[in-house]
């Protein structure tokens, strides 16, 4: 009894069943911030790491270049953004999509070059043209790895936009501010950001890992 008068102290459950509409909100804007990040690096990495592999020498500055821009402070990335696109999703979705590149592009191109080669020279020997090649053999192979890289994207990218709340864009990262900023339900508020970032981490994470295991069926059967 004692202990769950404690925890009654510390999470307000009245506060959270007054505010769901609001929790709810905010969770589908956390979804949607994530999935448009994730798919928009995921389209710039797919292209970036095709280009890298037909053209070698590009390889190390494109790879170069994602790892500098996962560097950058996010908070760097909004102070110079927001002057140009203001408090805007777009200012959110081009500091998220900059921290998908360098796993995404690794994960593709590493993906994609670690198909066997004696596969390749049997399809084409089959008469597989280049572009053929690419869509049937190369992608559907390196499918496990490239996954992989986008179940790590997704997870960080989760984390990553609760920093978003910062200029009014950050879904659950709004209950973590508010809470900081707060007296009344501090403890409530940022818990229940901090919960629920964790929660959509791992069901996002154990969603793509499911559509991976559809995708790749041979790799199920080898397992």
């Amino acid at each position: 009894m004692r202990l769950l008068a404690a925890v009654d102290d510390v999470y307000n459950w009245e506060w959270v069943a007054d505010n769901l509409d609001t929790i709810a909100e905010r969770t589908w804007q956390h979804v949607y911030l994530t999935v448009l990040a994730v798919g928009i690096g995921f389209v710039v990495a797919f292209a970036l790491s095709l280009w890298a592999l037909s053209n070698r020498r590009m390889l190390g500055p494109i790879t170069t270049t994602t790892a500098i821009l996962y560097t950058i402070p996010s908070l760097a990335i909004f102070a110079l953004l927001v002057p140009v696109t203001g408090l805007s999703v777009l200012t959110a979705e081009i500091g998220l999509v900059m921290y998908t590149l360098l796993v995404l592009v690794r994960n593709t191109v590493a993906g994609l070059d670690g198909v066997p080669d004696e596969v390749v020279d049997a399809a084409a020997g089959m008469g597989y043209e280049d572009r053929r090649l690419l869509w049937k053999v190369r992608i559907p192979l390196a499918m496990p790895v490239v996954i992989a890289g986008v179940r790590i994207a997704t997870v960080s990218t989760v984390g990553l936009v609760t920093i978003t709340a910062l200029i009014g864009q950050g879904g659950l990262g709004w209950f973590i501010l508010r809470g900081l900023n707060s007296v009344a339900n501090r403890s409530t508020l940022i818990i229940t950001g901090v919960a629920l970032s964790i929660v959509l981490a791992v069901v996002l994470d154990l969603l793509i890992n499911q559509a991976g295991r559809w995708l790749t069926p041979w790799a199920r059967r080898e397992a």
